[in-house]
């Protein structure tokens, strides 16, 4: 027996000597029972606690779309209409649910609009945006408003792989792709491809890319630039995750990018794959 209080619902974990498999609980202030053999401790059958209920409905109700939300998953439209109609509702129909957040959370994943975002937040009690989940989200939401569709994005200037100066500004009349990268980032050098796909369809219809690098040493960069055939201007101050651009913008995770219309307008964020 384990006896304890929450101040509210929230994610445990329950193991032996610290050591996996161990079993995923959503936890409240329950009479909660928990059975399962300890080798397979990772499949319990939890009863008496309706944060834990929520949490399984809404994993299994996930299960047939769990790849759209991989890293490096190949963008499936059809499946990701489907995975975002079910937790539009699964928010709709659970207001009060500590669990909901989480589904905001996976819906901004694959819609990332800052508007719905917002939305859906708003439609949550008080409690449950006081949850820690709900104080992510409302973080989030902050962020998101700082570089919005429809704003300009601010000007910055950077380096080149020259050491020349290149800004934002003097690209102004042309689609820019700002993309925030790393030699070191896997999804970001998985994605390259995307980019050099994009780039050589539409680089003679007023469309060009700055690549923005988050690394710290020189020839790493300049040798994922050859590798990975990356034919546009690409600026870094070598810093690592403290890039000046980085810092501006609050790029926390790579890979992050801005579409431009030629008056330098937000249009498109976060496209990856096919879109």
């Amino acid at each position: 027996q384990l006896k304890g209080k929450l101040e509210r619902p929230d994610f445990k974990i329950l193991l032996f000597n610290r050591q996996p498999p161990y079993a995923t609980l959503f936890l409240d202030n329950s009479n909660i029972k928990i059975k399962a053999d300890k080798a397979t401790i990772d499949k319990p059958v939890v009863t008496g606690s309706k944060s834990h209920t929520d949490f399984e409905n809404f994993n299994n109700s996930l299960e047939p779309y769990k790849q759209v939300f991989a890293e490096g998953a190949e963008y499936d439209s059809l499946a990701s209409a489907k995975a975002m109609t079910l937790l539009a509702n699964f928010v709709k129909t659970h207001s009060n649910s500590y669990i909901t957040p989480l589904a905001i959370l996976r819906y901004h994943q694959l819609a990332d609009d800052a508007d719905q975002l917002e939305s859906m937040f708003n439609s949550l009690t008080p409690q449950v945006k006081a949850s820690q989940l709900g104080a992510y989200i409302t973080q989030m939401v902050a962020e998101s408003r700082k570089n919005a569709t429809g704003t300009v994005l601010a000007d910055f200037s950077q380096a080149d792989t020259s050491g020349i100066m290149v800004s934002l500004a003097s690209l102004r009349g042309q689609y820019v792709l700002v993309d925030f990268w790393a030699s070191w980032c896997g999804p970001c050098r998985q994605e390259n491809p995307n980019l050099v796909a994009a780039y050589n369809k539409y680089k003679s219809k007023n469309f060009t890319v700055l690549g923005v690098s988050l690394d710290k040493t020189r020839p790493a960069w300049i040798e994922a630039i050859k590798m990975d055939n990356l034919t546009w201007t690409q600026v870094s101050d070598l810093q690592g995750w403290a890039n000046a651009v980085a810092q501006q913008f609050g790029i926390q995770s790579i890979p992050q990018n801005f579409l431009l219309d030629p008056q330098g307008k937000i249009i498109g964020k976060n496209l990856r794959g096919a879109a």
